[in-house]
């Protein structure tokens, strides 16, 4: 049983399409000897994506170890299998397929991604009450990432060991908020970013009102904290640095693109050295440079050197 499915229905977690409760569901997959000692991670959607909804389900497509619509959309790739579970063999570990209602208008999305996070604070709550000493992460893309940030702000110390947030939708101001949280604190942070997303960031501070005034998507200036890193995927000193380091990621492929962050070549394995203990936070800091691009620097880089050069 190397991935379940859960989904959030009005801020509480329950199986997906199934009478079972969240206990049974939860009981019968950390007893099955493939799981055994191996890390537990939880997978998080972004917009678009909602349980039951055709070609947009994430337990069916993306989550699923054997994607359907992959055939006719580039972008469902399995997660699961990428990270490594599904393979044989016990203490492979639990992947959790954890769905929410995310279409519709993104203003919908947007707050119910905050009903989402209510959710995945009790999922957690559950997980870390039957397996307090197994290695427990969130993988969340996009709002999904919202999602991540809101239920730690929701859980106790000790919540989360890894939260990786993949191209996240979320305003800076609460983000660190989140990190500065009782469960933030305790856990430790990577926000993946690209200067592809940057449209895709200022579209969400166009059309979605920050808590904030002036307040920037996380991307802009990423995230920076003592349990806290940022790494820009785009960023020709991060690239070299990662690949000294026996981490290969490809090279971006165009100026705009929201999901690199999980389709770059090579991105898997690194989430995957990171949620099977082989790559640390310690090492993973002192890896990865201080320095990122200015924004547009992909879309707009006469602009984005102009912005950088002395003045």
């Amino acid at each position: 049983m190397p991935v379940i499915r859960v989904s959030a229905r009005n801020g509480i977690p329950g199986p997906a399409g199934g009478p079972q409760s969240l206990s049974r569901a939860l009981d019968a997959a950390l007893s099955d000897p493939s799981v055994g000692a191996g890390p537990v991670t939880v997978m998080v959607h972004g917009f678009k994506y909602a349980p039951g909804c055709e070609r947009h389900c994430p337990h069916e497509t993306i989550f699923s170890l054997t994607p359907r619509f992959r055939d006719v959309d580039r972008r469902i790739v399995s997660w699961p299998r990428h990270l490594g579970f599904g393979r044989p063999g016990p203490d492979r570990g639990l992947a959790i397929s954890f769905g929410w209602p995310a279409r519709g208008s993104i203003w919908n999305a947007y707050d119910n991604a905050d009903r989402a996070g209510d959710a995945l604070a009790r999922l957690l709550a559950e997980l870390r009450e039957r397996c307090p000493h197994t290695p427990l992460h969130a993988v969340g893309h996009s709002l999904g990432a919202r999602v991540v940030l809101d239920a730690l702000t929701k859980s106790a110390p000790g919540a989360l060991d890894w939260a990786l947030l993949l191209a996240p939708a979320e305003f800076s101001a609460p983000a660190h908020a989140a990190v500065e949280s009782p469960a933030g604190r305790t856990a430790k942070v990577l926000a993946v970013t690209s200067r592809e997303n940057d449209v895709f960031d200022l579209m969400m501070e166009l059309f979605v009102s920050a808590l904030r005034r002036g307040d920037s998507m996380l991307g802009h200036r990423g995230l920076r904290a003592s349990n806290a890193l940022t790494m820009q995927i785009d960023h020709a000193p991060t690239l070299a640095a990662l690949r000294a380091a026996g981490h290969r990621l490809g090279a971006p492929e165009g100026r705009v693109c929201h999901w690199s962050p999980y389709l770059r070549p090579g991105a898997f394995p690194l989430y995957r050295a990171i949620i099977e203990g082989r790559l640390s936070f310690s090492r993973l800091r002192a890896i990865l440079p201080e320095d990122t691009d200015p924004r547009w620097a992909r879309i707009l880089p006469r602009f984005a050197t102009a912005q950088t050069a002395p003045g």
